[in-house]
């Protein structure tokens, strides 16, 4: 047992270690920049990608904007069930979050997508509206990217292909961008 977890713990490290710091920087300067001009920030994944961005919401919403002084204006898409169970009833589960932005979303604002594989259906078309409708959009990706890879406006592969190693480093990553705010003033300033 002692052997598994430490090659385990070894997987992550390095999963872990595949993330590049610039990447995660200018994914912070995309979040104050969407601060700035009073942006809508969505938040959208599925399974355990759809509890780490309702947990990212809540610390962009909290303890980021008690830092910045103003306001985030974040929402997750993932957590109104009876919104989501309509919209996979009487359309399809494919549209469960672009259709909420259509009632949301305005151009210039920021969607933060998370999915190991990249090739989430509903993830991938809520992608497409995001793009046709002038929003900047973020995906966190597994080591197969998939096709969130090729249409976001910023990526961030996770070098791994392990569920859980993923989603932990994509949690990782969440929580990089909001304690960014918490704990540095350059990014709450953007002055080096």
């Amino acid at each position: 047992m002692q052997k598994w977890i430490a090659d385990y713990l070894a997987a992550q490290k390095r999963a872990v270690d595949s993330i590049k710091p610039a990447d995660v920087a200018a994914l912070v300067d995309t979040l104050r920049d969407a601060h700035t001009r009073d942006a809508q920030i969505f938040a959208c994944g599925n399974g355990g990608n759809s509890a780490n961005c309702s947990h990212f919401v809540t610390d962009l919403g909290k303890n980021s904007s008690e830092a910045m002084g103003k306001k985030f204006r974040v929402m997750t898409l993932n957590d109104n069930i009876q919104w989501m169970t309509a919209i996979g009833n009487d359309y399809a589960y494919e549209d469960i979050y672009w259709r909420q932005l259509e009632n949301y979303a305005r151009p210039g604002d920021v969607i933060i997508m998370s999915s190991v594989s990249g090739n989430s259906p509903n993830l991938v078309k809520t992608l497409e509206w995001a793009n046709a409708h002038g929003m900047r959009s973020i995906a966190l990706v597994g080591a197969k990217r998939g096709r969130m890879a090729e249409l976001a406006t910023q990526v961030i592969v996770v070098g791994d292909t392990h569920y859980g190693r993923v989603e932990d480093v994509q949690m990782h990553l969440l929580h990089m961008m909001c304690y960014a705010f918490v704990e540095s003033e350059e990014a709450r300033t953007g002055k080096q």
